[in-house]
């Protein structure tokens, strides 16, 4: 019976650097299939990968040989976030610049926050930050529900309200 020759060395190491590097490229592609479910909206480059895969290989005596290592480094960049705008709704107490802080509009709220000790809502739109008296373009306490509307460039204040919502 005429003996099978002994593969060659370099064949053995073609055949396992392979298979290694098949298994590297199904992993990552099975790692990197989906999004992560996280919301983040921060511009800061991810940081580098590395993905390191060892391949067994046998010498023809039958002796494992020293390992192939297969390298890969793989840099993701994001795209950059999107700016925030301004809110559409304003929840707690605090004086807010129109157009940076809020949007302009109209806003709605359902009346005075029932946490409070005494139930009383106020609200005010401001000329400027100053808190002068003078500054008040108008204000209102409310017992019940009510609306205002603000434009960009003014301030608005609001006290012991529930949120305000955006409405037109």
């Amino acid at each position: 019976m005429p003996a099978e020759p002994k593969p060659s060395r370099r064949k053995a190491w073609l055949t396992h650097g392979a298979t290694a590097l098949v298994a590297l490229v199904i992993g990552a592609g099975i790692g990197g299939d989906g999004e992560s479910g996280d919301k983040d909206d921060s511009a800061s480059p991810a940081p580098a990968v590395t993905v390191t895969e060892t391949a067994a290989a046998v010498t023809e005596a039958g002796e494992p040989e020293p390992a192939a290592t297969v390298t890969e480094k793989v840099t993701v960049t994001p795209k950059p976030a999107k700016k925030p705008g301004a809110a559409t709704t304003v929840e707690g107490d605090g004086q807010y610049l129109v157009g940076e802080d809020m949007q302009a509009g109209t806003y709605r709220t359902a009346g005075p926050d029932k946490g409070g000790i005494i139930e009383n809502c106020y609200w005010a739109r401001a000329k400027n930050a100053s808190g002068e008296f003078d500054a008040i373009i108008a204000n209102a306490n409310l017992q019940g529900q009510g609306r205002v509307t603000v434009d960009k460039g003014e301030y608005f204040e609001t006290n012991g309200c529930q949120e305000w919502t955006k409405v037109g």
